[in-house]
Order: structure tokens, then C-alpha cells, then sequence
């Protein structure tokens, strides 16, 4: 993956050059305006990794908090919960 500067008038002139440069070769397009960054263009599934890889650094923090906070439980306990939780789901069906 790579990174290329294209003027903010080539998003509108070349579009669909830039989409495809975003979604085949998986490079985000930075678009300025008056010679400064503005927009990152990306091809959706990069936008989709990104925000998944987001999701999962957020939960890894909040799980490294509880742990320094004391907040842990044995983990035979906590597969018993999802078990009776997964459980209830199933019967709700």
C-alpha cells in the first residue's frame, strides 16, 4: 500500500482513475486543496480493515484496563457465562 497527493480538481476530473488506483493497487490518495492535505481517499475494503483493526485495538485497551484494574475473572467462569448466555439465545429463537 502506498500513498499518492493528487489536487482536489482531479477527484472531480479523474474519478474513476482514482477509485480504481484506490481499489486495485489498495493505495490511499491524499486530495488537497490550495497545496494542503484535506481528504484521504480509500478503497472501501481498506476502510473496512481499518475500522475492524480499530474496533479490535479498542478492545484489547479496555481489556488490558481491566486486567491492570483487577477486573478478572477465572476463566472457566466466564466460558460458563457465554455457555448459559449463548444458551438463552438459542432457546429464544
Amino acid at each position: 500500500m502506498g500513498l499518492e497527493i493528487r489536487p482536489s480538481a482531479d477527484l472531480r476530473n479523474h474519478y474513476n482513475e482514482i477509485s480504481k488506483l484506490c481499489k486495485e493497487s489498495r493505495r490511499t490518495v491524499i486530495i488537497t486543496v490550495n497545496g494542503r492535505g484535506d481528504t484521504a481517499v480509500l478503497g472501501l475494503q481498506d476502510y473496512y480493515q481499518m475500522k475492524s483493526e480499530l474496533e479490535l485495538l479498542r478492545i484489547l485497551a479496555e481489556a488490558e484496563d481491566d486486567v491492570k484494574q483487577g477486573r478478572v475473572a477465572p476463566m472457566q467462569d466466564s466460558f460458563a457465562e457465554l455457555r448459559a448466555s449463548l444458551q438463552e439465545r438459542k432457546n429464544e429463537i
